[in-house]
């Protein structure tokens, strides 16, 4: 179980990381060899969905203004 959630919180960082473009080498080549690829697939599309969600919410609150 404690690796499971590990793994989970090690994928939303790298992701997270992702998002933002800043990625040490050492850390991208350790995450290859330790991530499941489904799984950063799913946090990347909930990330996604989670940034366009929050742009939508802003521009509608602007543009109520």
């Amino acid at each position: 179980m404690t690796q499971n959630k590990t793994s989970f919180l090690r994928t939303v960082k790298a992701v997270a990381w992702s998002f933002v473009g800043i990625r040490q080498n050492s850390e991208y080549e350790q995450d290859q060899g330790r991530l499941n690829p489904f799984h950063i697939i799913a946090v990347a599309l909930v990330g996604v969905a989670l940034f366009v969600g929050a742009l939508v919410l802003l521009v509608n609150w602007v543009v109520a203004k």
